[in-house]
C-alpha cells in the first residue's frame, strides 16, 4: 500500500494534477511505464505449474504451490479458481492435447525447500477443470512431472520424488495405461532416491 501511495502520489504531482483539473490521459501519456512485482513477497505466492491448450492458447491453467489451480480462458486477463474442493498445494498440471477438456492435477509441491506444502494424489477433469476426480497416487506427498502420451491418452506416467523429510516407497516413476484406474511403478530405485 505504501509503494501505491507514493507512486500515486508521484504520478498526481508529475502531470500536475488539481482537484479541478480535467487531463485527457492517453497511452502515449503512460507509455514509458512498465509492469514490475512491488510484492506482497509471501510463502504462498509461488507458481509451481503452468499448462496451455496448443490449439487454444488463451486458454491456460496456473498452479500455485499453496493455491490451488487457477483457469483462464483470455489470455490472463483474468482467472477463475477452479480447485477450491482440493488440496491446495499443486506440484504439476497436464493436459492432453488430443483432448484438451481432460486436465490432469498432481498435488504437492514439487519445491524442496523448508517451507513445503505437500499434497494428497493425483486428479483428473474430464470437463475442463469444472470437476475433478481422485485418480490415486495417494501417499506420494509431492508430484513433480505429469506427461500424458501423445499417441494414447488412456497412457499417462508421473513422477513422484516422494516424500521430503523421510524414506519411502512412494518414491518412483508411475504409468497408467487405463486413463488412472490403476498405476504400476515402472522406475524405482530405492526409498532414499526420489
Amino acid at each position: 500500500m505504501k509503494t501505491f501511495l507514493i507512486f500515486g502520489s508521484a504520478m498526481l504531482f508529475a502531470f500536475g494534477f488539481e482537484s479541478s483539473a480535467q487531463v485527457k490521459l492517453t497511452s502515449a501519456t503512460l507509455g514509458t511505464i512498465e509492469a514490475r512485482s512491488v510484492g506482497p513477497s509471501v510463502m504462498g505466492g509461488r507458481i509451481s505449474a503452468i499448462e496451455g491448450v496448443a490449439k487454444t492458447p488463451r486458454i491456460l491453467y496456473v498452479g500455485a504451490a499453496g493455491g490451488g489451480v487457477w483457469k483462464t480462458v483470455n489470455g490472463g486477463a483474468s482467472f477463475k479458481s477452479i480447485f477450491d474442493k482440493y488440496c491446495q498445494s499443486i506440484g504439476a498440471i497436464a493436459i492432453d492435447q488430443k483432448h484438451p477438456d481432460t486436465v490432469w492435477v498432481g498435488s504437492g509441491e514439487s519445491n524442496m525447500r523448508n517451507t513445503v506444502s505437500v499434497g494428497d494424489g493425483l486428479y483428473r477433469s474430464t470437463d475442463a477443470g469444472e470437476n475433478f476426480q481422485k485418480v490415486g497416487l495417494d501417499s506420494s506427498e509431492h508430484i513433480s512431472k505429469i506427461i500424458v502420451d501423445p499417441k494414447n491418452s488412456k497412457n499417462v506416467y508421473v513422477a513422484v520424488p516422494g516424500h521430503l523429510w523421510n524414506d519411502n516407497k512412494e518414491r518412483g516413476l508411475y504409468k497408467t495405461s487405463d486413463f488412472g484406474k490403476t498405476w504400476q511403478k515402472i522406475l524405482y530405485v530405492d526409498e532414499k532416491t526420489g
